[in-house]
């Protein structure tokens, strides 16, 4: 009942992807602009876009909900779909504005794979190719970055291990169907739904083996999800340089990817009204091992949600960028790979990186070591639960108020359940011939589970949202029993 679509791209390509993501190539250049050795500070600034998709089309086909909220505009804040839909595409137009005024803006761009392939579905072709412009234009790569992100943007904690690969496959198939291969080589960075990074220590470990594996170099991370290897929490000056995030298994491999920290909370207004800028305004320079460099403010916020996004973000991101420019101050909009790079090109030394860990992780190797018998991880986790009911293992997030998993067993149930089903059934047949992801059947199944675990399944209560998340649990359910007796 599905409609695919020729946009959809979600498998198939796993090897060439791979190849093409693994080619040790240089791929970003440090910026010619700034001499980053005459800098003292510098702001990176991400927008996440996000629209999931729903089965509540013509006969409960799959739409994007940017096509639901036209459809509905008398519901809630339906309204607004012209403006959200203004938002996906502005950067097009403010980023060779302020070029042509002489300034040298820089944005990061999250967009789900989800919205992407809804825009393609709903034929927004002025948007698409506002999109194809700032991830193909020669001039638009030195100012412009893509970041990674899960196709069908799930929240890591609670997506079942083997799927958190399935999810960032899916979303580089899906990025370079629409804007092509070099587009997708120079995708390095990846940021995470909800900034939610798990703290149970196999699943971040299995996320960033999945991330390396990828291709993907480095990742945001909120600075209320980690802290330093000996639990304590990080310093203010760590927050404004890259760190080395760390993640050992229960079986004690480990694992590391350098981290930008993402500051403070979830306020859309430190994006929305440029705070990054003022912030980085007021800082120096920092030392990483005997390297003088640049400290960086990392900032992320969702692009269209909100008055302050929808309405004051364009002129904030005017200001803030010509006020650099008229001051010819020692403080430079930077993106996350760019900055990178400039420092690897002065031979900083990476290892002498600060290291940190998911939150709540020093408490749990303290536990485990300090047991007077030995234990398994999650006997140890409860343990502490026990002992502490405040603490929480899922994971940490900009929303650490909100747990992603009590109260939506009715969700998380068949997301688990319809997984496991779609492993049992299309493991064994990926080993003995790899070209199953290129069939229908792969493709359809594998398309509802990404679904099932999107997080706004959760996110917005019960009800329609759950009803929404059920329809397709029964769709996908189907497709496996058909795929089994095939």
């Amino acid at each position: 009942m599905a409609d695919h679509s020729e946009f959809l791209s979600i498998c198939g390509r796993e090897q060439s992807i791979q190849t093409l993501m693994q080619s040790p190539e240089r791929i970003w250049q440090a910026s010619k602009s700034h001499d980053i050795r005459h800098l003292r500070s510098a702001f990176a600034c991400a927008l996440h876009m996000h629209q999931p998709t729903v089965p509540a089309g013509p006969d409960g086909q799959l739409i994007s909900h940017l096509q639901y909220m036209f459809d509905h505009s008398n519901e809630g804040d339906n309204h607004n779909a012209a403006a959200f839909a203004h938002c996906y595409r502005r950067m097009a137009d403010l980023i060779p504005e302020l070029i042509a005024e002489g300034c040298q803006p820089r944005i990061m761009l999250d967009y789900s794979g989800n919205l992407l392939w809804g825009l393609a579905q709903m034929g927004q072709e002025d948007i698409l190719q506002s999109l194809r412009f700032l991830a193909c234009d020669h001039q638009m790569q030195r100012h412009v970055e893509w970041l990674g992100s899960f196709w069908g943007h799930a929240v890591a904690p609670s997506t079942p291990i083997p799927d958190l690969s399935l999810q960032i496959n899916a979303w580089q198939h899906q990025f370079a169907r629409l804007f092509g291969d070099d587009a997708l080589r120079r995708v390095r960075g990846f940021s995470l739904p909800e900034m939610h990074l798990p703290n149970h220590p196999d699943t971040l470990f299995a996320l960033l083996h999945a991330l390396r594996n990828a291709g993907y170099q480095w990742l945001m991370v909120q600075e209320h999800s980690v802290e330093q290897r000996d639990g304590t929490t990080l310093s203010a000056e760590q927050r404004y340089l890259p760190n080395r995030l760390v993640a050992r298994s229960s079986t004690g491999d480990e694992v590391s990817m350098i981290a930008l920290i993402k500051t403070q909370g979830s306020d859309t207004k430190l994006v929305g009204q440029m705070q990054p800028c003022g912030e980085a305004l007021g800082l120096g320079p920092q030392s990483i091992g005997a390297m003088q460099v640049p400290s960086l403010v990392s900032q992320i916020a969702d692009g269209e949600n909100g008055g302050v996004m929808m309405n004051e973000f364009p002129d904030a991101f005017r200001q803030a960028n010509r006020r650099i420019r008229d001051q010819g101050l020692a403080t430079a909009a930077l993106n996350g790979s760019e900055y990178l790079q400039a420092l690897d090109d002065l031979q900083v030394s990476w290892d002498a990186l600060p290291q940190i860990q998911a939150v709540h992780q020093h408490k749990l190797w303290t536990h485990l070591e300090d047991a007077a018998k030995p234990t398994n991880l999650n006997d140890a986790i409860d343990a502490m639960k026990t002992q502490d009911p405040s603490l929480a293992m899922e994971g940490a997030s900009w929303t650490n108020d909100l747990s992603w998993v009590k109260g939506y067993e009715n969700v998380l149930e068949p997301m688990q359940q319809l997984s496991a089903s779609f492993h049992q059934i299309f493991d064994p047949k990926q080993a003995e011939d790899a070209s199953i992801t290129t069939t229908d059947a792969y493709r359809d199944a594998l398309l509802h589970l990404l679904l099932l675990e999107t997080s706004c399944f959760r996110y917005w209560g019960q009800g329609l949202w759950t009803d929404f998340a059920k329809e397709i649990h029964r769709r996908g359910e189907s497709l496996l029993m058909a795929a089994q007796s095939a």
